[in-house]
């Protein structure tokens, strides 16, 4: 008994751990969802290990795979994380990472449950430096487009406004555009733009002030995503 709750209880450590993580960048999955799921996780693989043992004393003709129902649960959590990401506007998608550590958690709660501490303890550590530490370093050492982002631009313009000359003064400040959708409204022109900035808040703010200042421009509005 002291050997299942010492697991449990290391199990919720580590998925405290991962939780602190995305709760510190203001995601969806918190503290208590991977607590959750480490948890669970290692209580059902401990069930599955000793079910199989239980049922290989009991009845020596009876073979059960220890891991049977361990091998549910990846699969199973999967659900947690398709609801964790989000396709936004200009086909932005986020949340990849958080549903990965939602799989994390219960991979983690699976190895903890198996008696694998170590190798727990060493995949929450690597995983932590990787999601953390790993970004801030390749953005310093590696190509410059690392150190952009996916910046959604909206602009609201006057009907009277030639768009394609618009364009290319747009063009000329935004650089590469990815995505673009106009439509008409009563007042003027709806355009939706998507493209690349360097990461820096100052950056962006520049590139406001400019688009803003376009004539025939009523408002813009940037947001990096």
């Amino acid at each position: 008994m002291t050997s299942i709750l010492i697991k449990l209880c290391y199990a919720s450590i580590a998925g405290l751990v991962l939780g602190i993580e995305r709760e510190a960048k203001h995601k969806p999955l918190g503290l208590k969802t991977c607590v959750v799921i480490s948890v669970t996780s290692c209580l059902l693989t401990i069930i599955s290990i000793e079910a199989a043992i239980s049922s290989y004393n009991d009845m020596m003709f009876i073979r059960a795979d220890p891991m049977r129902l361990a091998a549910q649960i990846v699969s199973g959590v999967g659900f947690l994380g398709a609801g964790v990401i989000l396709r936004r506007n200009n086909d932005v998608i986020s949340g990849l990472t958080t549903a990965a550590i939602v799989w994390t958690a219960s991979g983690i709660g699976i190895g903890i449950g198996a008696g694998y501490y170590k190798e727990a303890s060493l995949g929450v550590i690597i995983i932590i430096i990787s999601v953390r530490f790993l970004p801030y370093i390749v953005h310093k050492v590696g190509p410059s487009t690392l150190n952009q982002q996916n910046v959604s631009v909206n602009l609201f313009v006057d009907y009277t406004v030639d768009i394609e000359k618009m364009m290319v003064g747009i063009r000329e400040i935004l650089g590469d555009i990815k995505h673009i959708k106009i439509s008409g409204e009563v007042e003027g022109h709806k355009i939706e733009l998507a493209c690349k900035m360097k990461e820096d808040n100052e950056t962006i703010l520049k590139y406001y002030h400019k688009v803003n200042s376009i004539s025939g421009v009523v408002y813009a509005e940037i947001e990096a995503r």
